[in-house]
């Protein structure tokens, strides 16, 4: 093992280290062991929209699939001039009038949109193509009453698949070609290490599900202290199912990478939670003589928006050194109860988000399609479960609530709650500053403006995607 990955400069480390301290430990962290490579089948798992709900014929498609090439013929009308006459944005105009359409309850409407949406949607096509197939996918759902069992068939079908190969495979080469995720690494660690700077004892919350990809960056930076190297207790909370069958040998690895960095460590999981709400100072292992920091890296959203004000109340009772939340910039809340707006919201972050993908990886990456089949779950759950869910499966409406705010929206939350702003340290904005030169053109950091001082902004092509910030009670 060349040791030298893992030098920096002791004391403070340089923003050029830092940055590619981001990446790196992560593919040292996810190295292949003695695991062999799973390789993906490429099977789609989106259900197949006639098997959905066969006693909704009368909005049936007229083909099986809602994931269609669009080199069949129809005999009835001509779906490739929506295309031509729509410009290379023809799948928003389509999907806008199909969701205005089954909001209105205009039954022939929707039969006709959404049979049309179905010629022209593939889930292997140009960005257009794929947005039309995902966005399809839940319109059916919503039109049909069938977005719960839809969702459960999609959750079940990745969870079988899903495996520590394969998670790994995919979060270094997201990691490699776009800073998303690595964002929020970098301005969290940098916030958590100047708020328990001198402490002794550190016991960090990890509320979230980046399989700890944050943390050896952190375990380093720890280890090349110029002070005593600290204790360092490491709680992970599960709260995606998903997540859980590979903690095992996350545990190993970073318990193995803590020993290698010299770092006293301590590693342990929550699994089982029914709601965030339900934790405790006992429940989590908090000790009167440790320095806490909360981290919630797209945490926040999975919690009911009922639920969120005592979430964020309950971190206010562990009495933590600081709170770290990053959370990706949409607002698919407040317009919960308007099926059109929400809509519409919607689908300006996916369309976002599938452009960067589509920038970044190559046109035939099975990373790529990975990413956007994990967003078909998210899209569904978000436009199609909450009206037929009707009070059933709580649990699972806590765990996988999807339901996004934009950072001004959570500021509030957490100012309500008693928190203040952490600003971020000219030294850690260095840090992002830094990371995001390793990445092709288009990303940028946006710092807080005027007296607004909660949080700074990842944008992709001048739209700000995800927001990071830091608070201490």
């Amino acid at each position: 093992m060349d040791i030298s990955l893992f030098t920096t400069l002791r004391g403070t480390t340089t923003t050029t280290t830092a940055a590619a301290a981001a990446t790196t430990h992560s593919q040292y962290f996810f190295s292949t062991s003695n695991h062999q490579e799973q390789q993906s089948n490429g099977d789609h798992i989106a259900l197949d929209m006639q098997s959905n709900n066969n006693n909704n014929s009368n909005i049936q498609p007229q083909n099986s699939s809602c994931h269609t090439s669009t080199s069949r013929s129809s005999d009835s009308g001509d779906p490739s001039a929506a295309t031509s006459a729509g410009g290379n944005k023809w799948a928003s105009k389509l999907l806008k009038e199909c969701a205005r359409a089954i909001s209105d309850k205009d039954s022939s409407k929707i039969h006709h949109l959404l049979w049309m949406l179905n010629e022209l949607a593939s889930p292997y096509g140009d960005c257009d193509q794929k947005l039309a197939s995902y966005f399809l996918q839940a319109l059916f759902c919503k039109a049909t009453e069938s977005g719960q069992r839809c969702y459960k068939t999609l959750t079940s079908v990745a969870e079988r698949s899903h495996s520590f190969d394969s998670a790994r495979k995919l979060i270094l080469k997201f990691q490699e070609v776009s800073p998303w995720t690595t964002f929020g690494h970098v301005a969290s660690n940098g916030a958590i290490l100047e708020a328990l700077e001198g402490e002794t004892k550190l016991h960090i919350i990890d509320i979230s599900n980046t399989l700890c990809t944050q943390w050896p960056t952190l375990l380093e930076a720890l280890a090349t202290r110029n002070d005593e190297t600290p204790h360092l207790k490491l709680t992970v909370v599960v709260t995606a199912t998903i997540v859980r069958s590979v903690m095992k040998e996350i545990g190993q690895r970073m318990e193995k990478f803590a020993r290698l960095m010299g770092v006293p460590f301590e590693f342990n999981v929550i699994t089982g939670l029914n709601r965030l709400a339900e934790l405790t100072k006992e429940t989590l292992g908090v000790r009167e003589d440790e320095a806490v920091a909360v981290n919630c890296i797209g945490a926040l959203r999975r919690v009911s928006v009922e639920e969120r004000a005592s979430v964020i109340q309950m971190f206010q009772s562990l009495k933590p050194k600081l709170v770290t939340v990053v959370e990706e910039e949409a607002d698919l809340t407040s317009s919960r109860y308007d099926f059109v707006k929400c809509f519409e919201e919607c689908l300006r972050f996916y369309t976002l988000y599938f452009e960067m993908l589509e920038e970044s990886f190559s046109p035939t990456s099975n990373e790529r399609l990975t990413l956007e089949r994990e967003c078909s779950r998210s899209i569904v759950r978000v436009l199609a479960c909450d009206d037929d869910n009707n009070g059933e499966d709580e649990d699972e409406e806590e765990e996988e609530c999807e339901r996004r705010e934009r950072g001004t929206q959570w500021s509030e939350k957490l100012k309500e709650a008693g928190f203040s702003p952490f600003g971020f340290s000219d030294d850690v904005v260095d840090d992002v500053k830094a990371l995001l030169k390793r990445y092709r053109a288009g990303w940028a950091l946006v710092l807080p403006q005027g007296t607004d001082d909660s949080g700074i902004y990842l944008t992709w092509k001048e739209e700000p995607v995800v927001w990071a910030s830091a608070w201490k009670p």
